[in-house]
C-alpha cells in the first residue's frame, strides 16, 4: 500500500510538472487589444509638451508631463492631468523652475511614484540643460490634488531621470538614473529608503555605450533587468542578481533604437512588457513588445506608424485591475493615453 501512495504521488508530481511546462507562455502568444485610446487634453496654456509619466491613485490615474513654449526655455514648467470617472481634468501647473523674481529655469521629465504610506512623490528636474541639471521633488498626501514645497535631491543626486522608480521587498527605492556630459553618457542607479533619506549610489560599468533612461523589470530568482536607451543604434541592457546593489556590464540586445526614450513594466502573471520606438531613426512608429526571459522579444501591437510625426517618450503601468495604462508624446503638442487589455492566444496565431 505504501508503494502504491508513492507511486501515485510521484504521477501527481509528473502531472503537475507537466501542466506547468505546458502552460509556459511564449511572447509570440501575447497580444494586446485596446480599450481606449485619446488625448489627455485638447487645448492648454502651453504650446508643446513631452516626457509624460504615469501611475495610478486612489482618485484615479495621474498623468505628468513638461510643457511651455518649447523644451528648454525657461517657462517650461510641471504639468499633471486625473483621469476619474473616465474623463481628465484640466492640465494643471503643480511645480515651476523659479528661482528668485528675475532667474528662472525649465523644468524637465517628470516622474510619479507611490510610496508605501500611500503618499505620491513628483520627482523632477530643474536647470538649463540636461547637463546642468539637479533633482526636485515634491509630495502629495491627498492623491495629487495639492503639493508640498519643492526640496533638492541631496548630495548632486538626480532621482529617476525618466522612467518610475521601484520599490524593493525590503521596502529600498530604486531609481534608474544617468548623466549627460559633453564626453558621455553612462547609466547607473540611486536608491534611498521610503522616507528619501540615506541615498547611496550604484555605479554601473557602461563598456563603452552610450546610454541613458534606464527602466527596470523584474524576474523570479531576485534578477532585475535594466534595458537602457542608447546612442548605439540598440537598446543595451544591465542585470542585478542582488537587489540592485551591483550590475553586470552594459550589452547590447537585438531590441533597435532610435536614441529615443523608452519604458517597461513587469506583470503580475511574469509577462514583461516593453514600449519603445523599434526604428533606428526618426519617432514616427510606437509599438509595444512582449518576453517571459528578458532575451525573447516579440512585437504585440503597434500604436502608432506614420510616414511623419513623433511618437515618443513613453510611460507604461498596470493596473490594479490588471490592464495596462500608457502615456506619450504625440507630436510634441499633445500627451496621448492608451488603456490595454493584455490576452494570451491559445493557438498562438
Amino acid at each position: 500500500m505504501n508503494t502504491l501512495k508513492k507511486v501515485i504521488t510521484i504521477l501527481v508530481m509528473l502531472m503537475f510538472i507537466i501542466s506547468l511546462y505546458s502552460q509556459k507562455t511564449s511572447p509570440e502568444k501575447i497580444k494586446a487589444e485596446v480599450i481606449k485610446s485619446e488625448f489627455i487634453y485638447e487645448k492648454a496654456s502651453f504650446r508643446s509638451c513631452h516626457a509624460s509619466t504615469v501611475i495610478e491613485t486612489d482618485a484615479g490615474i495621474l498623468a505628468a508631463w513638461f510643457g511651455g513654449t518649447g523644451e528648454g526655455r525657461p517657462d517650461v514648467c510641471i504639468y499633471t492631468s486625473v483621469n476619474k470617472g473616465g474623463n481628465w481634468s484640466s492640465p494643471e501647473l503643480v511645480a515651476d523652475g523659479i528661482i528668485n523674481d528675475t532667474l528662472r529655469y525649465p523644468c524637465w521629465n517628470p516622474v510619479l511614484f507611490k510610496r508605501d504610506n500611500g503618499d505620491i512623490i513628483l520627482f523632477y528636474k530643474v536647470g538649463p540643460s540636461p547637463r546642468e541639471w539637479w533633482g526636485m521633488y515634491k509630495i502629495s498626501k491627498d492623491d495629487g490634488k495639492s503639493w508640498s514645497e519643492k526640496v533638492q535631491i541631496p548630495d548632486n543626486l538626480l532621482g529617476p531621470i525618466k522612467n518610475k522608480a521601484e520599490r524593493l521587498k525590503n521596502g529600498t527605492i530604486l531609481y534608474p538614473t544617468s548623466i549627460e556630459t559633453t564626453q558621455n553618457w553612462n547609466v547607473y542607479v540611486e536608491m534611498s529608503d521610503q522616507d528619501l533619506n540615506h541615498w547611496r549610489k550604484a555605479k554601473i560599468d557602461n563598456n563603452g555605450f552610450n546610454a541613458i533612461q534606464p527602466t527596470i523589470i523584474f524576474y523570479k530568482g531576485r534578477k532585475i533587468q535594466m534595458l537602457c536607451r542608447s546612442k548605439e543604434k540598440k537598446i543595451v541592457e544591465t542585470w542585478s542578481h542582488n537587489k540592485g546593489k551591483t550590475w553586470s556590464p552594459l550589452k547590447a540586445t537585438t531590441l533597435i533604437n532610435n536614441n529615443s526614450g523608452i519604458d517597461a513594466v513587469s506583470l503580475d502573471n511574469g509577462i514583461q512588457l516593453l514600449i519603445c520606438n523599434p526604428i533606428e531613426n526618426g519617432r514616427n512608429k510606437l509599438a509595444l513588445f512582449a518576453t517571459v526571459d528578458g532575451k525573447n522579444w516579440s512585437e504585440i501591437i503597434v500604436l502608432e506608424d506614420e510616414p511623419k510625426g513623433e511618437f515618443s517618450y513613453p510611460a507604461i503601468i498596470q493596473g490594479k485591475d490588471g490592464t495596462i495604462h500608457i502615456t506619450y508624446t504625440y507630436n510634441r503638442v499633445k500627451i496621448k493615453y492608451v488603456h490595454l487589455n493584455i490576452l494570451k492566444s491559445k493557438s498562438g496565431k
